[in-house]
């Protein structure tokens, strides 16, 4: 294991990790490339091209502003929607992009625009569905540089050509921790051998990178962002952009459910959950600041779990700041884990696999974390996480109109409910079961390869051919 919790748990823009935060990253990454090599100065033309999944939904998933913005310097972490939304009007109005912008006292100014950016969405390039190409030229047409990166899903990147740096690195990092692992046996095996949590187990690799205290507040902060987000979604009114007129539900039912239920009544425990599911992701679906939970695209689903563990686990009433704060990091930590997972044995990119990679992993990454706070022993939690995914097996990428909406959002609340029953199940059990999480794991590796290209996050079929999208 050499991927953090804190890389799977990133805080960006909606709508789609793969498709906003990923390419932002990667134009971001380009430009200064650039700038380091001397060669921003000398840019006088640019070409971007995006390929397969990317240029095939990328008006919906924001793709082509979120890489004009990732350009003039913007970073998915940092950059707020307002200022989204002024520089997007500003490229519009004028035709004009600041290359570099915001990387300081570097820039340039383009005559470049969406309309300039290449699509080939029926080419899809043999390393992965998402790829793009970036070139700078100087004011002769003389290619300066050209990078091809690939957004693989949850916001991480890989450029064209670097992956043997990459793995180098990872080797690296695996080679510190004391407890490496890629496999859910493994995982367990340090477990059973050491008497640690799956929590702990994670948190002692975390260590090899940061103090405690550090890792503490870092999950402390995705929690608060995460919990931001579902409020800010609760004060929006409107319909969601992008043209499918998709109302928002959020704020009627959270007034709703407050009158008929001040005093959170546990048996009313189901429509809290369905709610900030809903909001998160009508907020991410707004283009919002979210946590990648792993991805965008299923980022209501650990909040709306973690949500049930801090307001209807035994005692969670009586807990005080420090105890709840625990409680979140210990969630977070055995999710993450199970990302780990995911993302050393299979895929979490929608456009790769379909949603099983996207609802699937996070229902899974969920369930574990609840089943970890319930007290489940370690072959308990993974459990939890098989019977979440086993039932998320096929689940196909094919929103309408390419918008992270419908069945996006609906989607994030059922898996949800999902994660909660696969830990109460697992927690009635005593941790053995026929089918393991690796197998279950490999199963949606092998199920994504099957998959018809049109189920996997390109409008070409599903629900994005056969509902009419006014």
């Amino acid at each position: 294991m050499a991927i953090s919790v804190f890389d799977l748990f990133t805080v960006g823009i909606g709508p789609s990790s793969s498709h906003t935060v990923g390419p932002m990253r990667a134009a971001h990454a380009f430009v200064a490339s650039l700038a380091r090599t001397g060669l921003l100065s000398r840019t006088a033309g640019l070409r971007v091209d995006l390929y397969g999944s990317l240029a095939a939904t990328g008006r919906g998933h924001g793709t082509f502003t979120a890489v004009l913005l990732g350009l003039e310097g913007c970073e998915p972490e940092s950059v707020l929607p307002e200022d989204v939304e002024s520089a997007v009007e500003r490229i519009a109005t004028t035709g004009e992009l600041r290359l570099g912008d915001r990387l300081g006292g570097l820039a340039c100014t383009l005559a470049y625009g969406v309309n300039d950016i290449v699509l080939h969405p029926l080419t899809v390039l043999p390393q992965h569905t998402n790829g793009m190409r970036f070139g700078a030229f100087d004011s002769s047409g003389g290619l300066l540089d050209e990078q091809l990166y690939f957004s693989v899903g949850g916001g991480f990147i890989v450029r064209d050509g670097a992956e043997e740096t990459v793995l180098e690195k990872l080797e690296a990092a695996v080679a510190e921790q004391p407890y490496p692992f890629r496999t859910a046996a493994e995982l367990v095996g340090h477990c059973d051998r050491t008497q640690l949590s799956v929590a702990e187990v994670m948190l002692a690799n975390e260590l090899v990178a940061r103090t405690e205290p550090e890792v503490r507040a870092g999950l402390s902060r995705i929690w608060n962002v995460m919990q931001a987000c579902k409020d800010s979604a609760l004060t929006r009114t409107g319909p969601l952009p992008g043209g499918l007129g998709v109302r928002r539900r959020a704020p009627e039912w959270h007034r709703r459910l407050s009158e008929q239920d001040p005093q959170r009544d546990p048996a009313n425990w189901q429509e809290w959950v369905n709610l900030v599911a809903l909001a998160v992701n009508e907020e991410n679906a707004s283009g919002g600041r979210v946590v990648t939970a792993p991805t965008n695209g299923a980022a209501g689903i650990i909040p709306a779990v973690l949500y049930y563990a801090t307001h209807y686990v035994p005692g969670a009433a009586d807990w005080s700041d420090d105890e709840q704060q625990r409680v979140v990091a210990d969630f977070l930590l055995a999710a993450g884990a199970v990302g780990v997972l995911y993302k050393e044995q299979a895929s979490i990119s929608g456009a790769e696999v379909g949603c099983q990679g996207e609802v699937g992993s996070a229902s899974s990454m969920a369930a574990a974390g609840l089943a970890q706070v319930l007290g489940g022993t370690p072959a308990q939690v993974e459990n939890a996480a098989e019977i979440a995914m086993e039932h998320n097996l096929g689940l196909t990428c094919d929103p309408i109109g390419g918008l992270v909406q419908i069945p996006c959002i609906e989607r994030n609340a059922i898996a949800a409910a999902k994660a909660i029953n696969a830990a109460r199940m697992a927690l009635m059990g005593d941790g053995s079961h026929h089918v393991s999480l690796d197998e279950v794991i490999v199963t949606m590796r092998e199920t994504g390869r099957d998959m018809s290209d049109k189920y996997k996050e390109t409008a070409r079929g599903g629900l994005a051919v056969n509902v009419i999208e006014c």
